[in-house]
């Protein structure tokens, strides 16, 4: 069933927009925060559409996902009873907020490092890192260099790639995009028991 090819199509067709750089910088803001879409769904196309532009992604990306950082921070040290908390509780997240103190206790600063250059929601550590009271600079240092290691990956894979990778992707997006849905329920279910 080739459910993921047209949406890929559509996809390449936006990133050529010209607001499309607007709403990567946006999503990379509000993903630190709440948003549970990956920047890297608009970073990757968009640095495969417009290869001379993919260093300003990446770089944009990268400021605006650390701003992003700081005001989840700011949500969790300032706001954490009066928003934070209702928000995770209707959300189901008890569970992922204790997990990430744990780790804080366990890995310190690492932490930010891993969270911002691994696929684990960056959000749930932001606030997180504002609750328990990370000194501001070392994390937000931490998380630049993390978030900008994934992204400028990202877009170097694109530059590198080229048209072979467009190729290539768009050949194997129905089968990528299957196995990304399987992934992910396995994880879940994996992680819920």
């Amino acid at each position: 069933m080739k459910i993921f090819a047209p949406l890929y199509e559509k996809v390449m067709c936006w990133s050529k927009h010209k607001n499309a750089p607007f709403y990567l910088y946006l999503t990379a803001f509000v993903e630190s925060i709440f948003w549970p879409i990956p920047v890297d769904i608009m970073l990757a196309p968009m640095a495969l559409a417009k290869r001379h532009l993919a260093w300003r992604f990446a770089l944009g990306a990268t400021i605006f996902s650390v701003l992003g950082g700081a005001a989840g921070y700011y949500l969790g040290s300032a706001l954490y009873d009066p928003v934070v908390l209702p928000f995770i509780e209707t959300m189901g997240y008890q569970g992922k907020m204790v997990t990430a103190q744990s780790w804080f206790i366990e890995w310190g600063i690492m932490v930010i490092f891993i969270a911002s250059f691994t696929p684990i929601p960056f959000k749930v550590f932001t606030i997180t890192a504002g609750v328990m009271g990370m000194v501001f600079w070392p994390f937000i240092l931490t998380a630049f260099i993390g978030r900008g290691l994934r992204f400028f990956l990202v877009a170097g894979l694109m530059v590198l790639g080229g048209e072979k990778m467009e190729t290539k992707l768009s050949r194997y997006i129905d089968a990528l995009g299957w196995m990304t849905i399987i992934a992910a329920a396995i994880l879940y279910f994996t992680l819920k028991h």
